[in-house]
């Protein structure tokens, strides 16, 4: 399935953008470019994309107003190009809802991999998701259509793509102890060395399910171990 993924390549860097775009082809990917914004909705609404490479640095709209952008209306997955090596600033980029990061100067090899791992992971995920669309737990749905949170009275309750991947790495493992470093793998990330930001998201995803000791009796915490949704997930029609 690689050799018919339809990758979308951002960057300013008009160098960079042929670069990747023939090295991406050679290895049975069929690769467009745009140079910001404008050039990759014009891209997007001319033919959808299975995985686009973001670069976050941009003149005008940079890759964190795009990709959050992008979040809105869709699920593609996303790998971030950066000249930052900062770890606030991966962070972030991962927070804001791309799949996988990756600094610049970077070896091609290692871009062509994490976009193999990315559309593996997205479309396991994805399959995996196919048979319900709306899931209960508590007092509360979990709509993987509209991406929101739904208590039993109708109420919605916004997300961001962070949180709702976590959520649903939850509810997709009731009952299941998740050590940080699976639920980074379960949330599509690739940050072993910052997986103490799944504690910050927990409490900000705890925040969300309202009354915060009942929060933390659903998602409870396992100490030395990790988080464990405390709940009886059942699929709604």
């Amino acid at each position: 399935m690689d050799s018919l993924a339809r990758v979308l390549i951002v960057d300013d860097d008009r160098d960079i953008r042929t670069l990747l775009a023939e090295y991406l082809e050679v290895h049975g990917y069929a690769a467009r470019t745009a140079g910001d914004g404008v050039a990759m909705r014009e891209a997007i609404a001319q033919s959808p994309c299975d995985l686009i490479i973001l670069d976050l640095t941009m003149p005008g709209e940079d890759g964190l107003e795009l990709c959050r952008e992008l979040r809105k209306t869709s699920e593609v997955p996303i790998v971030m190009l950066t000249a930052r090596g900062d770890a606030s600033d991966r962070i972030l980029g991962l927070e804001t809802g791309a799949d996988d990061y990756l600094a610049k100067p970077f070896e091609p090899r290692e871009l062509l991999a994490r976009v193999r791992n990315v559309l593996r992971r997205t479309k396991g995920a994805q399959g995996s998701r196919s048979a319900a669309r709306r899931l209960s737990f508590g007092e509360w749905i979990l709509d993987l259509t509209s991406r929101s949170l739904v208590d039993r009275r109708g109420v919605v309750v916004g997300l961001s793509s962070a949180e709702f991947r976590l959520l649903e790495a939850f509810v997709s493992n009731p009952n299941c102890v998740l050590t940080r470093g699976q639920l980074l793998d379960l949330t599509r990330r690739d940050v072993e060395a910052f997986d103490r930001s799944i504690d910050l998201q927990v409490s900000r995803l705890r925040q969300r399910l309202g009354d915060n000791s009942r929060a933390t009796e659903l998602i409870k915490t396992v100490r030395g171990e990790g988080y464990m949704l405390a709940a009886t997930v059942q699929a709604e029609s």
